[in-house]
């Protein structure tokens, strides 16, 4: 049985989900963990059983028996280590967002074609059960010509803090780490168009709301109330090619009455609620129909589509399979979030 070898770069909360998928994969030995917090690292190697661990991504990356790694660090660093480690032979499933800038998303494309190995952007929603099932609907043609997709990803109270807002460490707030999934699930379902214009705002109004008190929410390790410089608030209109749109709205924190996350898309033929719940809505006899599929899981779930998403990378890895989040995706995702940012600061539309 081939065994792929894994390593996984930052060991912080969003590396569980990366994991545990690992050591209950049939085909992976995780190998080492890395990370700069050594009593983190040290802690998440007892608890994993893992002996191989460093401080550094550059003495993991010298190990030769590693075939693969996750990058699961700070969105500043995606970049640097992905490079890195394909330069080092190694395939690469990096955490969203690819980089900060487009620039780096190209300087890690260059290496992609370089070097010739796997890099999988964590896209994750593009493995969910009901994201598969309405891609065959689509494929199919059952939507037709989709030409327009709406967004929402909103928070009242949700800025975790730590890294999340400071802005050398994340590059933004909410637009690039909620807008990045939401922006991408519309955009890879509408056929991946090619983006021609983006017209962006951002606010930064309410801070982090640190007084709220008696209603929780999550905070990242290193939470500083006293940090934060990262929009609470961005909103877009991203125009494609073939003439279809899509509106997008994400906050970190908002005076709305509770969380809302709704992903829809309309085509000539039909609709879809991606989130919270698949559902199709078109039309039969002259009648309306509101469809809501028979499938375990109508709502994301996360723990599966991350089972997924490594399968999936897994696969790509040993078997050459076809890598659906590609670096050419991430690239293009970050043309569009740094088109809503540069639009926002010049207050005018920008141009891709």
């Amino acid at each position: 049985m081939t065994m792929l070898n894994v390593g996984v770069i930052g060991v912080g909360s969003i590396s569980r989900h990366h994991i545990e998928q690992y050591l209950h994969h049939k085909n992976v030995h995780l190998h080492a963990f890395c990370d700069h917090n050594i009593e983190r690292l040290q802690e998440k190697g007892e608890l994993y059983n893992i002996e191989q661990l460093y401080g550094e991504y550059h003495d993991l990356l010298k190990n030769k028996n590693l075939d693969a790694v996750s990058i699961c660090t700070w969105n500043n660093s995606h970049a640097e280590i992905a490079i890195a480690a394909l330069e080092a032979g190694k395939h690469v499933l990096v955490e969203k967002p690819l980089s900060m800038t487009v620039e780096e998303a190209l300087a890690v494309k260059e290496a992609v074609h370089k070097t010739g190995k796997v890099l999988q952007v964590g896209f994750v929603r593009r493995h969910s059960e009901s994201t598969k099932i309405l891609k065959e609907f689509i494929d199919n043609g059952d939507l037709g010509d989709i030409y327009y997709a709406k967004a929402s990803y909103l928070r009242r109270l949700g800025n975790p803090g730590g890294w999340f807002s400071d802005k050398k460490k994340s590059g933004g707030g909410p637009l690039i780490d909620l807008g990045v999934h939401v922006i991408d699930i519309c955009w890879y379902l509408m056929g991946k168009p090619k983006p021609v214009s983006v017209s962006g705002n951002t606010y930064h109004r309410l801070g982090n709301r640190s007084n709220i008190e008696n209603l929780s929410f999550y905070k990242a390790a290193d939470y500083n109330p006293e940090l934060n410089d990262v929009e609470d608030l961005a909103n877009a209109i991203i125009r494609f090619e073939n003439g279809a749109s899509i509106m997008v709205d994400v906050s970190f924190t908002l005076h709305a009455k509770e969380n809302e996350v709704n992903v829809k898309i309309y085509g000539e033929k039909a609709g879809a609620e991606v989130e919270p719940e698949l559902l199709i809505t078109s039309e039969k006899h002259n009648t309306i129909l509101n469809v809501s599929p028979q499938i375990d899981n109508r709502s994301l779930h996360f723990k599966k589509a991350f089972k997924e998403e490594i399968d999936h990378f897994v696969t790509c890895c040993l078997d050459g399979k076809e890598n659906i989040a590609s670096v050419d995706d991430g690239v293009q995702i970050m043309k569009i979030l740094n088109a809503v940012y540069q639009s926002a600061k010049n207050g005018k539309e920008v141009y891709l």
